[in-house]
């Protein structure tokens, strides 16, 4: 046992040298983005996904037929693209020369916009997100579907609040919004995707965790068996309801539990404002679910994969990639690659400890 202590100890001053180390890295990289702000500001990048399926198409059906027929298919393919090409500038010179009231009156194709969103415990892809929905909020009309293909067990609720936000936006203007969970949207991801018209899930994709979790160790009796004192000065009587090193009350655990039921009946309520399908009291328990088992609960809508669902939209509207990508320096992605890391292992290890990886905030 001594030795159990004395190793938990060395792990604690790790730690500690761990934190203070990226406490002054973050210091250092704040001061040097806030000079740098303005060169890194990003850019847009949008790929049309119906030029990327066709090209796909074709090769595929040039390599699985006769060599002596591809040639000939190759010039099919060729004279059928020159005269799409000629019958689209046809179709537009008609349109220049249309008045505005019968452009307006005119129906056009549909547009499809995909945003990607990887969520990990700080919802930092939010910062992207916000301007990839501020760019397709300037064309984007009720004509047109923003799809989502949305991946994340959750993490901090303000962060995921604001991210639920920013696909509100989109449901506020009218333009319909899908989200696509292959893998999982779990608590704050599942918080995203209930804003969506539509939630389509792959078969064994995790749903669900509407529930709210917090956890810290206490180190106080470690302190008073080495005789060090650790003291808290507040102001305001619920400033500091658990501390990691000093002696929690009965109290304080009460407010901090009565904290997490009012984060939690907050999450219900706009989970249930906005899927008013859900029996809300029956699904908010924390579990999780199954694709297949999530559409019989209302959690959502159908289940497919998200490719299944773009080649779909594909055969029937001009279906557009939208990115915003910022070219990181150097310290920049060593911070990023080092936070995913904490993420990771930090998962691994509540893993490990709850004997369940899918129970988790």
């Amino acid at each position: 046992m001594e030795f159990l202590f004395e190793y938990g100890l060395f792990l604690a001053k790790i730690v500690t040298f761990l934190f203070a180390f990226a406490l002054v890295l973050s210091i250092i990289v704040g001061a040097r983005q806030k000079n740098s702000q303005g060169s890194e500001k990003g850019h847009l990048e949008i790929t049309p996904l119906n030029e990327q399926f066709e090209h796909m198409s074709e090769s595929m059906l040039l390599a699985t037929m006769d060599e002596s027929l591809q040639k000939a298919e190759e010039k099919k393919l060729h004279k059928a693209k020159k005269k799409q090409a000629a019958m689209l500038k046809k179709e537009e010179k008609k349109a220049v020369k249309k008045t505005d009231q019968d452009k307006s009156a005119a129906v056009k194709k549909s547009r499809v916009f995909v945003l990607n969103f990887d969520g990990n415990v700080s919802a930092s892809a939010v910062s992207h997100l916000r301007e990839e929905v501020t760019a397709i909020l300037t064309q984007a009309t009720s004509n047109d579907e923003v799809l989502i293909k949305l991946e994340s067990s959750g993490g901090m609720v303000h962060s995921y609040g604001l991210a639920s936000s920013q696909l509100d936006r989109l449901r506020k203007k009218g333009i319909p919004l899908t989200a696509c969970v292959d893998k999982v949207a779990a608590s704050g991801g599942y918080m995203m995707a209930c804003v969506a018209d539509k939630i389509l899930a792959a078969p064994f994709a995790i749903v669900g965790s509407i529930g709210v979790v917090a956890q810290m160790p206490n180190f106080s009796k470690v302190l008073k068996k080495h005789d060090v004192d650790f003291e808290i000065l507040t102001a305001g009587k619920y400033k500091r309801t658990l501390t990691m090193f000093g002696e929690n009350t009965e109290e304080g655990r009460e407010k901090f539990v009565a904290e997490l039921d009012e984060t939690h009946e907050l999450f219900k309520t706009y989970v249930s404002e906005r899927r008013p399908q859900v029996d809300i009291e029956k699904i908010a328990t924390g579990e999780i679910w199954y694709g297949s088992q999530a559409k019989d609960l209302a959690l959502v809508d159908d289940v497919q994969t998200s490719d299944e669902y773009l080649v779909s939209r594909i055969a029937e509207a001009d279906v557009f990639e939208v990115s915003f990508v910022q070219k990181k320096k150097l310290h920049q992605r060593l911070g990023l690659a080092a936070e995913e890391s904490a993420d990771r292992l930090l998962l691994k290890w509540w893993a490990r400890l709850t004997q369940d990886s899918n129970k988790q905030f």
